[in-house]
């Protein structure tokens, strides 16, 4: 397909300009800051040999130095950057070239024909969901054009089809074909210095340290420069807002103009299909990395974990019944955004790319539609993709230090123990989802009222109830960020609710508006909630069951209403053990260890509690349950002399986490548990009505 002529739109071209502004602000600041440094510099010099000249002595010899070395030290702190070498790891990279991949290269070479650009001076794969461009950033890539690389991510690949992939890379050489990317150069280089000035200087400390030391005099001149320095990071804060802010609104609108160039060569639809399963996608890879990181301790590793990721995106579309197209899943914006119930849009200026919703909807008014015939999976471009796969994941291997033999998964293996894991920490169906993000609410269990003997668990757990749920859950996020919004811990000038713009200042009273609101939607659920109780204890007593239902509510509400101060045990041992991660002088970390002793008696009251809960038989490791009765069982001290005990210290902190872990599991075990109780019910009903 020919690109469609793209024109810049006036959104672009102010970003670009903005950013352009902001860049230049920093530098004319930057250089006035300097020719002030130096102009100090040589009055300071100036001044001090006047000194010495005027009346030579000891007290004025190092008073006239250090007024010298006044002036140096500002200027080392501002030219300091110019020494430091930044290096960039492309250890987890893999190139490739065109004879390696010619069907590969091929499409590039099409679609950088197609764009009208340059063709990359590398090829990279990597293991992630991602594809990308990037350069050599450095002082000479401000004045000078630099060749642009193209990064392929394993895990992209692998999630989309041949068509979708043509149109991801055209989005890429997109960005390959705008001149502003030399902005993002600039802004690079920019923060280097800001954050070398702001966080870097370590050495530069050492150093003005050192010639403190030498003369009380000299330390006079020391803080002296230290202020100036404090301000002069002052104004470098400020300026770094201002660059980023605009060159963070440019990215966006680089991003919208490299779609319309994407969509231009192989019609919108194919990016449109790709950037809806990118969740999906980059959720698959990441649970499958993250199942292989939870068993580096039994030395297990994937055979190849593509295939992994493959068999997590086909089972997530069977639980979530999504249709398939080309072997596929198929994800519309309204599936992908029917729990978020939130009416409040603030502009993250923050944001280097549009939400998926915005750039699809730009996509969709470029009318540049393509139908195609048939298409195939990504994969099928790549000679020998499976050896491939392996080769790119092993590298993520390579990084785990592994304590014996390793044990390769099979695909089959780890899609079994996979899905267990899965089902094992989710909900029946037959619940629809309303018990995924909410628990059931508090209410009287002897409540009197007549049971409403023609509702049905349809009606109960219908879309319109679950509705309530998450609507009710927006609503109570939409007031924490409203309240964060008018106490100023989130600045923002205005931002728009339910499609009415509202300054922030009014942000206290909308929130006064909403609270009524809340409040009856959370009636209503609880009331629901209630009626859900009283069906299945009617149906328990259909089937002549024990009043089991009442005693596993009751259990739960009394575990609901202790957990939040069982659970303060946890977050108030971490705060109160922070003194350990800084320099605290030894008589105030004796005195906090003595200080912290009751909340840790309580802790392994709690611990033991856990160890003896009949819930946790089947939870609770060997591993971790040998470490946490070490740790009741002694009483351990963790500083002596002039040092931690960092043995002791991590026993402690081994048991905090694992304790904070086990409170929050039993949480979700009585609530599976009360759950899958009420499921058994249905089931056993359904069973005596057939």
């Amino acid at each position: 397909m020919i690109k469609r002529e793209i024109q810049l739109s006036k959104e672009f071209k102010t970003q670009a300009t903005k950013a352009i502004l902001a860049i230049n602000l920093f530098t004319l600041t930057y250089l006035i800051i300097l020719l002030l440094a130096v102009l100090l510099t040589g009055l300071c010099i100036a001044g001090g040999v006047s000194l010495i000249v005027i009346k030579p002595m000891f007290i004025t010899i190092a008073l006239g130095i250090g007024l010298a070395s006044l002036g140096v030290l500002i200027l080392i702190f501002l030219l300091k950057f110019i020494f430091k070498s930044h290096k960039v790891d492309r250890s987890h990279l893999t190139e490739i070239n065109e004879q390696q991949e010619p069907e590969l290269f091929k499409m590039i070479r099409e679609i950088v024909q197609s764009v009208g650009t340059n063709f990359p001076k590398k090829v990279y794969l990597s293991s992630e969901v991602n594809a990308a461009v990037f350069y050599d950033s450095s002082f000479w890539s401000m004045f000078f054009p630099v060749k642009k690389n193209l990064l392929i991510g394993l895990g992209l690949v692998n999630a989309v089809t041949k068509e979708e992939l043509k149109a991801i890379l055209s989005h890429e050489f997109g960005h390959f074909s705008q001149r502003t990317m030399k902005v993002g150069s600039y802004v690079y280089n920019v923060n280097q210095v800001i954050f070398n000035m702001l966080f870097e200087n370590e050495s530069y400390e050492s150093l003005v340290q050192r010639w403190a030391n030498v003369s009380g005099y000299f330390s006079i001149f020391v803080i002296i420069a230290g202020k100036i320095n404090e301000g002069i990071q002052w104004i470098l804060r400020k300026l770094y807002i201002v660059v980023n802010k605009n060159y963070l609104g440019l990215s966006r609108e680089m991003e919208f103009h490299a779609d319309e160039i994407a969509a231009s060569v192989a019609g919108y639809e194919p990016l449109k299909n790709s950037l809806l399963r990118m969740s999906l996608a980059d959720h698959s890879f990441n649970s499958v990395l993250n199942f292989y990181d939870n068993r580096i301790s039994e030395n297990i590793k994937s055979v190849n974990l593509y295939q992994d990721q493959s068999s997590v995106i086909n089972f997530l579309a069977e639980l979530n019944s999504l249709p398939k197209t080309n072997g596929l899943p198929d994800i519309s914006l309204e599936e992908q955004s029917k729990y978020n119930k939130s009416k409040l849009v603030i502009k993250d200026q923050w944001a280097s790319h549009p939400t998926t919703e915005e750039r699809i909807c730009r996509l969709e008014k470029t009318g540049f539609s393509a139908k195609y015939d048939s298409d195939s999976l990504a994969n099928c471009i790549f000679n020998n993709i499976s050896e491939t796969q392996k080769r790119i994941a092993n590298k993520l291997f390579e990084s785990v230090n592994y304590q014996g033999e390793t044990k390769e998964f099979v695909n089959e293996k780890f899609i079994e123990e996979y899905k267990r894991e899965i089902l094992s920490n989710s909900f029946s169906k037959i619940y629809n989802g309303y018990y995924d993000n909410k628990n059931p609410l508090n209410f009287d269990l002897n409540q009197d009222k007549p049971i409403n003997d023609k509702i049905t668990i349809d009606e109960l757990f219908s879309d319109e109830k679950v509705d309530l749920v998450y609507t009710s859950v927006a609503l109570q996020n939409d007031i924490q960020i409203l309240t964060n919004i008018s106490n100023k811990s989130i600045l923002v000038k205005t931002f728009d609710y339910n499609g009415v713009r509202f300054k922030s200042k009014n942000s206290g009273k909308l929130i006064e508006e909403l609270k009524p609101q809340l409040e009856r939607l959370n009636e209503l659920i609880k009331i629901n909630d209630l009626e859900i109780y009283k069906y299945f204890r009617r149906v328990e007593q259909q089937q002549n069951k024990p009043n089991e239902l009442e005693q596993l509510y009751f259990e739960f509400f009394e575990f609901d209403k202790n957990f939040d101060s069982k659970y303060e045990i946890y977050t108030k041992l971490l705060n109160d053990l922070q003194f350990t991660s800084v320099t605290t002088p030894f008589e105030q970390i004796r005195a906090n260890f003595k200080r912290i002793k009751p909340t840790e008696e309580l802790l392994k009251i709690e611990i033991n509690q856990l160890l003896g809960d009949a819930i946790f038989q089947s939870e609770i490791t060997t591993e971790i349950k040998e470490k946490l009765e070490k740790y009741t069982s002694t009483t351990l001290e963790y500083f002596g002399g002039v040092s931690y005990f960092d043995e002791n210290l991590n026993i402690l902190y081994t048991a905090i986490n694992n304790y904070g872990y086990l409170i929050s599991r039993k949480y979700f075990l009585m609530k599976r548990k009360l759950l899958t109780y009420q499921e058994e019910l249905i089931k056993n009903h359904t069973q005596q009505a057939v």
